[in-house]
C-alpha cells in the first residue's frame, strides 16, 4: 500500500511518499515559496542526492501537480503510474472540538474545517487548499485528514476550560485545544516501546520543542493538559512566539506604544520569544553561538526557554500524581544537548537525573538518563507523518 503525506503552509507543501509494506519513505521533498517568487521544489529520492527545480509555483494546485510529476519522474520518481496511490494524508492544524480522531475527508467534514478557520486562520485555509488541490488531481484516491489538536481532545474540561465567561466557550469555542498532538501522540508511544511498558501504565511529560513549542502531560497514553492554549502562543518561550504572559499586557503595550491590536498581535507571535529576549535570532543554533561567546541577553533567553520547560514538567508531574518518564523531541529537543541538560537541572529532587555522557547526542533515540533514575530520560526524533500515514491506512483498510 503506497500512501502520501501531505502537510500544507501557506506558502509551503512538504510531503512524504511511504510504501507501507515495512513503513518505508520512497520520496520525500518540500515545494517553497508558492505564490512568490523564487518558488522551487527540492525532492529526495530515497538513496540518491536531492535534486531542485525552480519553477514558478503560482498556487498550490499547481504545487501538487509538481509533486506527482516528481514521483513519476523516470530517473527520480518512485512511481510508474499514479494508479500506484492507494490513499492520500493531511496534516490538518485545528479541528475544534469537532474530531477527536483521523477522519476520511468528505464533503460534511471539510465543510467542518472551513467552519474552523477563525481559530486557525493562518493554517487551515492552507490545509484546505492542499485538500481541494488533490481532490482535483486525483479524485478517486481516498483523503484522511489527521489533526494536531485531536490528541488533545482528551483533556478533562478543568484542564481546558478558561475562567471566563461561559459563554464565550458555548459561543465561540473560547477554551484551550493545544497542538503538535500528533507529535506528542508518536514519541509517547515510542517511549513506552523503548522502555517496554505498555503506554497505559505510563505517566510521560513530552516536550516537542522547536520554533514553536509545547509539552503536554500524557496520562495513561491519553493527553490530559499541553502547554499551548486557544492559539500556538502560549506555553513556554518560542522562537518568536512570547509563550506565557499577564494578559493585561496587551491593553498595556497597545496604550503606552500606540498600537493597534493587529500591532501587538504581531509583536507577541513575530517579535518576541527568543528573538525578542536575545536580540540576536529566532534559531536557537545562534543564540547558542551568542552565548558561548558571552552575549547576555542570549544567555538569559536560553535560561529563560530553560526556566520554562521545567515549570511545566514539575507541573505537569503534579497534575500526573507522578511522572515515569520525560521526551524530548523536535529540532531543539532533539538536537541541543545544552537546553536539555539546563531544563532537567535541580530536578533531582523528583528522581530525573540525565546522564551528561549520553546526553551528548544529538537528533537520535536515547536514553539518557542515569542507569539509577527513577524517571526516565528519552531524545526521540519525531515522526508525525509515520503517524499520518498510519493513519491514513487504518481508515482507508
Amino acid at each position: 500500500m503506497k500512501i502520501l503525506v501531505i502537510n500544507c503552509g501557506s506558502s509551503s507543501l512538504k510531503y512524504q511518499l511511504f510504501d507501507m509494506n515495512g513503513e518505508k519513505v520512497l520520496a520525500k521533498g518540500l515545494v517553497e515559496r508558492i505564490g512568490i517568487e523564487g518558488s522551487r521544489i527540492k525532492h529526495t529520492k530515497t538513496g540518491l542526492e536531492a535534486v531542485t527545480e525552480e519553477t514558478p509555483i503560482p498556487d498550490h494546485k499547481a504545487g501538487i501537480k509538481l509533486v506527482l510529476e516528481a514521483l513519476l519522474d523516470k530517473k527520480h520518481g518512485v512511481l510508474s503510474s499514479l494508479s500506484e496511490l492507494n490513499a492520500v494524508g493531511h496534516r490538518v492544524v485545528h479541528a475544534g472540538e469537532k474530531f477527536a480522531t483521523s477522519v476520511k475527508l468528505d464533503t460534511k467534514v471539510m465543510d467542518a474545517l472551513k467552519e474552523c478557520i477563525p481559530l486557525a486562520p493562518l493554517h487551515n485555509p492552507a490545509n484546505i487548499m492542499g485538500i481541494e488541490a488533490v481532490s482535483e488531481a486525483l479524485p478517486k484516491v481516498p483523503q484522511v485528514g489527521v489533526f494536531d489538536t485531536a490528541f488533545h481532545q482528551t483533556m478533562p474540561n478543568t484542564a481546558f476550560i478558561y475562567a471566563l465567561p461561559y459563554g464565550y466557550y458555548e459561543k465561540y469555542g473560547v477554551r484551550r485545544y493545544g497542538f503538535h498532538g500528533t507529535s506528542h501522540y508518536y514519541v509517547a508511544h515510542r517511549a513506552a516501546e523503548i522502555l517496554g511498558r505498555p503506554v497505559e501504565k505510563l505517566k510521560i511529560v513530552t516536550c516537542h520543542l522547536g520554533n514553536g513549542s509545547s509539552i503536554t502531560a500524557v496520562d495513561g497514553g491519553k493527553s490530559v493538559d499541553t502547554s499551548m492554549g486557544f492559539t500556538p502562543l502560549a506555553g513556554v518561550p518560542m522562537g518568536t512566539r512570547c509563550g506565557d504572559i499577564d494578559p493585561a499586557l496587551v491593553g498595556f503595550i497597545a496604550e503606552t506604544e500606540k498600537l493597534s491590536f493587529e500591532d501587538v498581535d504581531f509583536l507577541l507571535n513575530k517579535k518576541s520569544g527568543m528573538l525578542g529576549l536575545s536580540g540576536v535570532s529566532s534559531d536557537l543554533r545562534d543564540i547558542e553561538e551568542a552565548a558561548e561567546r558571552g552575549e547576555p541577553r542570549s544567555k538569559l533567553a536560553l535560561q529563560a526557554l530553560a526556566y520554562g520547560i521545567k515549570k511545566y514538567i514539575g507541573a505537569y508531574a503534579a497534575a500526573m500524581g507522578g511522572i515515569d518518564a520525560v521526551v524530548f523531541t523536535a529540532g531543539i529537543g532533539e538536537n541541543s544537548v545544552a537546553v536539555r541538560a539546563a531544563a532537567c537541572e535541580g530536578l533531582e529532587f523528583m528522581g530525573i537525573e540525565l546522564d551528561n555522557a549520553r546526553n551528548a547526542i544529538r537528533s537520535k533515540e536515547a536514553v539518557v538518563s542515569t542507569d539509577s533514575a527513577k524517571v526516565k530520560i528519552l531524545v526521540i526524533p519525531t515522526d508525525e507523518e509515520l503517524v499520518i500515514a498510519r493513519d491514513t491506512k487504518r481508515l482507508v483498510g
